[in-house]
């Protein structure tokens, strides 16, 4: 018998009653005004830095984060000042691309309030750092101005969408991305309060909880975050089985034909709670174009009815299905769609790399994939990145394209002028031609300290220096053009994909971390924790004997996850190969 819904989870409930039993977070969504709360009167306040603690819950579906700069704080705390308060800005940006006027306006609004500098996600957007709080509105309209805002880029929503990144099939990412573009617009919500309280438009609703502007998600929207992802082989940049919903194209040369489905994914855990995990998303059918977009909606809607709303901890999709499992979930979306998925159909994956330097599009335009260390867009005194990518936005009518591993694409480019955009990059020492190691050229790191509330450790500014450490112990074995997937985050929650790579690190305290080992080549196995709460130290301990051994005992074109899982060096076996061959 299937499971009846949790009806404290279901849009039917008495918002009149209060909602002991949920979550605190859904009681202040219920009575939010659909996602009004009380930010003008927080944005008003001129005596602080910071908005209420509601407001700060609010202003995620809006698409910022409040956040102090934590290098400072216990120094402001001693001179008897407020923490530094700022907020963290991302933009919706459905499949990761722009035009070159979109580019020129986020480059002038990170220079002017995002203190002169860019973060790639690896979700393929962009997040501006450091906004004062008297300049958040002035951020949103210039952005609005270039048809861009960040609804529902943090919150408890759908949240960005993402498509792979393939320069060579031009027709096929074209075909995928407007498919991508279209899902992000179909799940938005439609709520007026980004308009009313950032753009000063008229509030048409009256902020009044009895008209319901949340047709689908409701006025308690998702129980939390919820992430769609188009992939397309042999390329999984986007990591597609981390994804709430995947998407994998199946196409014929470059004409699609449809899309496996993969439900389940997501890579956040909680420190020191085991009921939280990792999970790789399950491969449960094929779907044609046409069928998309009424598909993520009933998925959603599942999730919207079923997810957990009493612990949050527990609240993302991967627990729900856990809970009632695939089959439940399977029969309970044919439902809701009036029809069966198809049987998936065979595909391949061969990386979830990019691939760096000049390519030629079908459509006979050039590409150029630069490397961009853990995505981080700014000007330095060795490479002058912001103007460089400027530059070629000003000169150039070229399309710029974020990848999921934080790197960017100067895309459309025509022939004659390659060699123009070449010699600015060159101008200001920017490695087109990626003269980074293959190792560094696989890693990712989310942000971390100083401006993430929840980081335990260093992240972006650490990885760095740790690589190059790793890259002289691959050079001493031969191994300096081995690719190795090596992903760093701040903290368990797991932002820079860390628990599909070969080598993970999750932070736990200052200098310590959690060492994961055994992820696979191309995103298709979870790694298994190795190590606790070890400093760098430690973790090279680890990492010399192993790497010795693999210079020693490797299969040829045997990856270095691979190979760990098959000598038997971790605690347990790793979850099963989830794709489809």
């Amino acid at each position: 018998m299937a499971p009846k819904p949790n009806r404290t989870a279901t849009r039917d409930r008495d918002l009149s009653q209060p909602l002991a039993k949920l979550d605190p977070n859904e009681t202040l969504k219920a009575r939010s005004r659909f996602l009004r709360g009380t930010i003008e009167n927080s944005l008003a306040d001129p005596v602080t830095g910071s908005i209420s603690e509601d407001d700060a819950k609010l202003v995620k579906f809006h698409g910022m984060y409040m956040q102090d700069d934590r290098d400072v704080r216990e120094e402001r705390h001693r001179q008897k000042l407020e923490p530094d308060y700022q907020f963290m800005v991302r933009v919706r940006l459905p499949g990761g691309v722009l035009d070159a006027p979109q580019w020129l306006a986020l480059d002038g609004i990170a220079r002017e309030y995002g203190r002169g500098s860019l973060r790639l996600t690896t979700r393929q957007t962009f997040q501006i750092h450091g906004v004062m709080k008297p300049n958040l509105r002035a951020t949103l309209q210039r952005l609005d101005a270039i048809l861009l805002d960040t609804i529902a880029a943090c919150g408890d929503d759908c949240r960005g969408v993402m498509c792979s990144v393939n320069p060579a099939l031009s027709e096929l990412h074209r075909e995928v991305y407007a498919l991508a573009n279209r899902a992000s617009a179909h799940m938005r919500p439609k709520s007026g309060a980004y308009r009313e309280i950032w753009l000063g438009e008229e509030c048409i609703a009256g902020g009044d909880p009895d008209l319901n502007e949340e047709p689908f998600y409701g006025p308690t929207y998702l129980p939390r975050k919820f992430k769609i992802g188009f992939a397309i082989p042999p390329i999984n940049d986007i990591d597609v089985y981390t994804q709430d919903l995947g998407f994998i194209a199946i196409a014929d040369g470059e004409t699609l034909q449809g899309f496996n489905v993969c439900v389940g994914g997501g890579m956040g855990r909680t420190d020191r709670v085991p009921r939280t995990y990792p999970r790789l998303a399950d491969v449960i059918g094929f779907v044609t174009p046409d069928q998309v977009l009424d598909l993520s909606r009933q998925v959603i809607s599942i999730q919207r009815d079923y997810g957990d709303r009493v612990d949050r901890n527990r609240a993302r999709f991967k627990y729900t299905l856990d809970v009632h499992g695939i089959p439940w979930f399977c029969s309970e979306l044919e439902t809701r769609l009036g029809f069966a998925l198809s049987p998936a159909r065979a595909f391949r994956f061969d990386t979830n790399n990019d691939s760096f330097g000049w390519q030629r599009g079908s459509d006979g335009r050039w590409h150029l994939t630069v490397f961009i260390e853990n995505g981080r867009v700014t000007n330095q005194r060795d490479c002058q990145l912001l103007d460089a990518l400027r530059g070629i936005a000003l000169e150039h009518g070229v399309q710029f394209r974020l990848t999921p591993n934080q790197n960017l694409v100067v895309s459309g480019v025509e022939a004659r002028a390659r060699e123009d955009i070449n010699a600015l990059l060159t101008l200001h020492h920017v490695d087109f031609d990626s003269k980074q190691s293959a190792l560094r050229r696989s890693s990712m790191a989310c942000v971390a300290f100083p401006t993430c509330g929840l980081a335990m450790a260093e992240s972006e500014r650490y990885l760095p220096a740790f690589l190059t450490k790793f890259e002289a112990l691959l050079r001493d074995h031969g191994l300096d053009t081995q690719a190795i997937s090596v992903r760093m985050t701040g903290c368990p929650n797991g932002c820079a994909r860390p628990y599909v790579a070969e080598i993970g690190l999750t932070g736990r305290a200052p200098g310590k971390y959690n060492l994961y080992m055994g992820g696979g080549a191309h995103g298709q196995r979870l790694n298994v924790l190795h190590t606790e709460n070890i400093a760098e130290a430690k973790i090279f301990e680890i990492l010399r004997p192993l790497v010795a051994r693999y210079a020693r005992e490797r299969s040829p074109g045997e990856p270095f996850g691979d190979f760990v899982q098959r000598i038997g060096v971790l605690r347990s076996a790793a979850s099963h190969d989830v794709s489809v061959n």
